[in-house]
């Protein structure tokens, strides 16, 4: 029996353990059994921070951000144009319907008049509109201006969601600037971008046209064109146009200002098109001249190449030679310039125009009228 005295001790820890053990056994089962009930406290557990957030009832004011509110006041306005036109299929020879391109636009108007660049439509035979609130509908361009690169699209709908134009000649360096429009196409509608207004009355030069422009790094990229720039208090202060792309090149936006644009959109939904005043010349500056192949040495002004017949320029003494150095007073050095100064006339008025002819300086009036053709 010695050998039993000698395992007793053994005997008596192994049935603690198993006491114990059972006992823990026991105490975890009533842990997962009573989980269901009743969930475990997790204070002071190290995946605290994994647990999910309560909802909260009241957002603080350092996300509630003026650019927030204003997203949310004019992001739903803001529309996707998808322009169409007829191509035809490879396969059987049929005409069919393809997408163009796309683009952003503005609604402004509870009838559906709705803001965007000429370009998004141009040589569409089928506009659609892509609402923000997943509605597609039919759109008709109503009118378009290749000059300014805007044109309006209507829609015919109710209760539509309209954006504010605001003032854009109020607008300071430095303050807030959002872009509202569809990036890169329709799958990223919607999208916001945000910056400043970098500068304003930027003189950009796109053809033979001078444009006044409002630069922002608000980013704006392809499928941004027609949509909506807002400021900090949720007006629409711009219509986003071109952007330069060049090599190392970021953070340059332009957009329309909506001050010159408010009576080209009025003028398109009253006419369909713009009434410009016109001289009837062919005119050319030092740049233009090139482009021909020619070489022009006028230090300044611009060379009359050209004066129609039945041209208001020609009907006032003007002819073919002469050089315009003022228009209304302002200077004349390029031929932007010159329709630049044309477009800020009425047709129907009378305009000073003073030219220089065989060295010799000469004022002489002339009455606008209405460009022809357009």
């Amino acid at each position: 029996m010695g050998w039993f005295k000698r395992l007793t001790p053994y005997i008596v820890v192994s049935l603690i353990s198993m006491v114990i053990g059972a006992t823990f056994v026991v105490g975890c089962a009533g842990n997962i059994t009573g989980d269901k009930a009743q969930k475990p406290d997790t204070a002071g557990s190290p995946f605290k921070a994994l647990q999910p957030p309560a909802a909260q009832a009241h957002i603080s004011d350092a996300r509630n951000t003026p650019i927030v509110r204003a997203a949310q006041t004019v992001g739903p306005a803001v529309v996707g144009i998808t322009n169409k036109g007829i191509a035809r299929d490879f396969f059987s020879n049929r005409q069919v319907m393809v997408e163009q391109g796309t683009g952003s636009g503005v609604i402004f108007d509870e009838q559906g008049y709705i803001a965007t660049n000429y370009h998004v439509v141009q040589n569409a035979q089928e506009i659609s509109v892509s609402l923000a609130d997943g509605r597609t509908l039919d759109g008709k361009v109503v009118g378009g201006d290749p000059a300014t690169d805007l044109a309006v699209v209507k829609v015919d709908a109710s209760n539509l969601p309209v954006a504010v134009l605001g003032d854009s000649d109020s607008l300071m360096v430095g303050e807030p600037a959002i872009a509202i429009g569809n990036p890169l196409g329709l799958e990223f509608k919607g999208s916001v971008t945000a910056g400043v207004i970098s500068a304003l009355n930027r003189s950009l030069d796109i053809g033979e046209r001078r444009f006044k422009l409002i630069q922002t790094d608000a980013a704006i990229n392809p499928g941004n064109s027609g949509g909506a720039l807002v400021n900090a208090d949720g007006v629409v202060i711009g219509i986003n146009s071109a952007k330069i792309s060049l090599s190392g090149v970021e953070g340059i936006g332009f957009a329309i200002p909506i001050n010159s644009a408010r009576p080209i959109l009025q003028s398109l939904i009253d006419k369909g098109r713009v009434i410009r005043a016109y001289l009837g010349v062919g005119a050319l500056d030092q740049s233009t001249a090139a482009k021909y192949g020619y070489e022009l040495k006028l230090d300044k002004g611009v060379y009359v190449a050209k004066a129609s017949a039945s041209g208001p320029a020609y009907k006032a003494g003007i002819r073919e030679g002469d050089i315009i150095l003022k228009v209304a007073g302002a200077e004349t050095n390029s031929v932007a310039e010159l329709r630049a100064v044309l477009d800020t006339q009425q047709v129907g008025g009378k305009v000073e125009v003073v030219i220089q002819r065989n060295d010799q300086k000469q004022t002489i009036n002339v009455l606008l009228e209405e460009m022809p053709g357009q």
